[in-house]
C-alpha cells in the first residue's frame, strides 16, 4: 500500500475549521466545567451534610457513566424531558448539546481536584483568617483558592488535555470536529487513511506538548 499525503494540503482550511470547533469545545467545556467542578468542590466541603450528599452523588454518577452516553443523553432525550416540562417542542442543537454535556461531565472530575486542592491548604490558614475577622467566603476567595488553583494547575491542565482528545467524540451528534472533518476530507478524495494518519499526529503532537507544559508548571507551581 501506497500512502500519499499530497491531499492533505488542499484540504487544509476544512480542517482548520474542524480544529477550531474542537478547541471551542474544550475551552468553553473546561471553563463551564471548572466553575460548576468548583462550586461542586464547596459543596463537597460544605459541613451542611444534604449539599455535601448532593455533590458527593453527583460526582460519583457522572464519574461512573461514559462521556459518550453523556453527549448522547443530552443530544437525544434532553428534548423529550423539555417537551414534557413546557409543552412545546424544544430543539437542542449538537453544539449546545455537546457543551453542555461536556461541563457536566468535566465538572465531576474538577470537583475532585479542586476538593483535593483546597484540603492541601493546610487548615491553619482558615483559622487564621477567621482570627482577623474574614468570613467564610472571603478567606476562601481571598486566601484558600488561589493557594488552592496555584497548586492543582497542573492537573487542571492535564484534565483539559483529556477533554481535548475526548471531544473527537462528537462526530456521533454530527458535529464537524478536527477529526470528523479529517475522515470526511479523506473519504471523499479517497484517502480516508493518510487523513486519519495526519489527524493521528495533530492530536499526539498537541497533547504531547501539553503534557511537557504540564510538566513545567508542575515544577513551577510546586508550593
Amino acid at each position: 500500500m501506497e500512502f500519499d499525503f499530497s491531499g492533505i494540503v488542499p484540504a487544509i482550511p476544512g480542517l482548520w475549521n474542524g480544529m477550531l470547533m474542537t478547541l471551542k469545545l474544550m475551552v468553553l467545556g473546561v471553563i463551564g466545567g471548572l466553575v460548576i467542578g468548583t462550586l461542586l468542590a464547596l459543596m463537597r466541603l460544605s459541613s451542611n451534610k444534604l449539599l455535601s450528599n448532593i455533590a458527593g452523588a453527583y460526582v460519583n454518577y457522572f464519574r461512573s457513566i461514559p462521556l459518550l452516553l453523556v453527549i448522547t443523553w443530552f443530544y437525544l432525550a434532553v428534548p423529550f424531558v423539555l417537551r414534557w416540562i413546557t409543552g412545546e417542542d424544544t430543539p437542542i442543537g449538537a453544539f449546545t448539546s455537546c457543551i453542555v454535556a461536556f461541563m457536566m461531565f468535566e465538572a465531576a472530575y474538577f470537583c475532585e481536584i479542586v476538593r483535593a486542592g483546597v484540603q492541601s491548604i493546610p487548615k491553619g490558614q482558615m483559622g487564621a483568617a477567621q482570627a482577623l475577622g474574614m468570613g467564610y467566603g472571603q478567606t476562601m476567595r481571598l486566601i484558600i483558592l488561589p493557594q488552592a488553583f496555584r497548586k492543582m494547575t497542573p492537573l487542571l491542565l492535564q484534565q483539559s488535555i483529556i477533554l481535548f482528545q475526548d471531544t473527537s467524540l462528537v462526530y456521533t451528534v454530527g458535529l464537524v470536529d478536527f477529526l470528523n472533518a479529517s475522515r470526511s476530507s479523506g473519504d471523499i478524495i479517497g484517502r480516508a487513511n493518510e487523513f486519519l494518519i495526519f489527524a493521528g499526529l495533530v492530536y499526539f503532537t498537541i497533547s504531547f506538548a501539553a503534557s511537557l507544559l504540564v510538566k513545567r508548571l508542575q515544577k513551577r507551581f510546586a508550593v
